[in-house]
């Protein structure tokens, strides 16, 4: 029998280069982990797990076999509980709680694959292409696929694992898996099975861009109100993969190429925040955001390089998570012009979601105001201050990988139709759309929009500068309420920002149920198991009676089905 190596591995240029991107990450991660993981236990166990997860990830994005892409997926499961749990004893909840979740799609995943594979008599993904249009099993197939993915990468109601990770495992590990590796791979598999295994339905589309608008606003909604810096990312982490469906559930070449783009932005400019994340962590051995403040000063790189990345998550031009934004808006706003979408649902739903996913970008840029006020422009707290005089700047291994991937957030913005666009989105997409260039211009320059940015902040400058010359400036006590106070200068900690969203009435309520898990779907099956495994304590409570009333009712039963 000889083995046709060609039907179990598939090149093409979209696979390719986000195999490359995996490649780039996991070396990126292990010199950040030289720095940061320095004198802990378990080093050997943790880089072997590393590069495990490296290679399984390369070899499930270029798997041709469906089974044999099962299997890859499945070891990458267990490699993420092991890695989780190598962040010590508060660690093993979040641990447990992800293998379950993503654990639990992958036997969905499983029944996905077993019915394609009835419908097609073949496992190789470049021969399959099934119409979802009057096919129930189709459809099943298809969400089974969907749920594995969006339990991948995050996507509401399969998030939950997410922030806990975030709080919970090393700095490294969630940079390399959740930040990065995790959303490649589950958006890797939404857009092959919405470009080449399945041909949706207008229907399917509409479920794609709902479940992505609501991705995008509930997540960020949950971010705005987080006290741990490490939570807060965590929950933009999910807000993000919001755009990513969202782009690809508007079935235009547009907004598909701006949902794969922004998978591509997201893991730089996210593994980016992760690993600043690490390094305040690193100096200053707290995560929670009223102990932080006036770190600007004291590590200038990490400061340059978190407000950069969150430009760019934030979608502020130049910076590459705006341009992505921007063809997932575009993207929308081409479904509206579209001449057959004549349905007013669908054009509501379609309106609905721009104006979620531009709230979504507006909010997130209001989060990281909060975070970057609270962790660097803010005062040091008065109780730490003995120690702020040993924190310095991490070590070079720790902020080279930081600062370059600042640098591709401003690369991939300011040239992003001649590299990233140009060399790996457009082509990835080719086989599918036929995709010209000068559609994705649109109204934006960004060479221009570049221009006139730095322009501005150099007169900006100047103008600070020689106001700074002719001003006298005079100091004097701080006066209050018709006295002078004599007390000290007040510290503003960025974790009140944004605190009377919760006294809004519906807001609070939506607010206490997340805080009480109504809204984690993990802790919410938990429930519902513990609540049958009591009721039918209470049925079985060993006494005789009871159980011959419970064999006469299942013989009344039986007798009624077989009669």
């Amino acid at each position: 029998m000889n083995f046709d190596f060609s039907h179990m591995f598939r090149f093409d240029y979209l696979n390719s280069f986000i195999a490359l991107t995996i490649v780039l990450f996991s070396i990126l991660v292990i010199v950040y982990s030289l720095g940061f993981m320095r004198g802990r236990r378990r080093l050997f166990e943790y880089y072997f797990w590393i590069i495990l997860t490296s290679i399984a990830s390369v070899g499930v994005v270029l798997a041709n076999n469906l089974f044999l892409l099962l299997i890859l997926w499945g070891f990458l499961g267990f490699t993420l509980y092991v890695l989780i749990n190598i962040g010590g004893k508060d660690s093993d909840r979040a641990a447990k709680k992800t293998f379950i979740i993503v654990g639990g799609s992958d036997s969905l995943m499983l029944l996905g694959i077993v019915i394609i594979y009835y419908l097609t008599g073949t496992s190789q993904i470049d021969k399959i292409h099934l119409t979802l249009d009057g096919s129930q099993l189709a459809i099943l197939a298809f969400l089974c696929l969907a749920v594995a993915s969006f339990a991948k990468a995050g996507a509401m109601p399969f998030h939950s694992w997410i922030p806990d990770c975030a709080e919970s495992a090393p700095l490294p590990v969630v940079a390399f898996l959740p930040a990065s590796l995790d959303k490649l791979l589950g958006i890797y598999l939404l857009a092959r099975i919405c470009l080449d295994v399945f041909v949706l339905n207008q229907v399917m589309n509409m479920f794609l861009m709902l479940i992505g608008a609501f991705t995008i606003v509930a997540a960020v909604m949950m971010a705005l109100v987080q006290h741990n810096l490490k939570r807060l990312l965590g929950y933009h982490a999910v807000s993000q993969v919001g755009y990513m469906v969202l782009g690809i559930g508007t079935g235009i070449p547009i907004g598909i190429a701006g949902g794969i783009f922004h998978m591509l932005n997201n893991a730089v400019y996210k593994c980016c925040l992760f690993l600043t994340g690490g390094n305040i962590e690193y100096k200053t051995k707290t995560s929670q955001l009223e102990q932080l403040g006036g770190l600007a000063k004291l590590m200038p790189i990490t400061y340059m390089s978190c407000l950069i990345a969150s430009f760019a998550i934030s979608g502020v031009p130049p910076f590459n998570g705006f341009v992505s934004k921007w063809m997932i808006y575009q993207g929308l706003i081409g479904q509206l012009g579209d001449g057959n979408l004549q349905l007013t649902l669908v054009r509501s739903v379609t309106i609905l979601c721009l104006v979620a996913a531009m709230i979504g970008s507006a909010l997130t840029l209001a989060s990281f105001m909060k975070l970057i006020h609270a962790v660097f422009l803010g005062q040091y707290p008065e109780n730490a201050a003995s120690s702020e005089r040993k924190i310095n700047e991490v070590r070079p291994a720790m902020w080279i990988p930081m600062i370059f991937l600042a640098g591709i957030c401003i690369l991939f913005g300011v040239f992003a139709y001649q590299i990233p666009l140009r060399l790996l989105i457009l082509p990835s997409l080719t086989p599918n759309f036929s995709l010209p260039f000068s559609e994705f211009l649109g109204f934006w320059s960004p060479g221009l929009a570049t221009g006139l940015i730095l322009t501005g902040l150099i007169v900006g400058v100047i103008i600070f500068k020689l106001g700074k010359l002719r001003l006298s400036l005079r100091e004097d006590s701080p006066f209050i309420g018709g006295e002078s106070s004599v007390l000290k200068e007040s510290r503003v900690s960025g974790v009140e920002f944004y605190n009377t969203i919760r006294e809004i009435n519906i807001l609070n309520k939506i607010y206490r149920l997340a805080e009480e898990k109504w809204f984690d779907i993990y802790d919410l099956c938990q429930r519902i198991f513990f609540k049958v495994t009591d009721f039918l304590r209470y049925l079985h409570n060993g006494v005789l009676p009871t159980y011959m009333v419970w064999c006469l009712l299942g013989m009344i039963v039986m007798f009624f089905i077989m009669r």
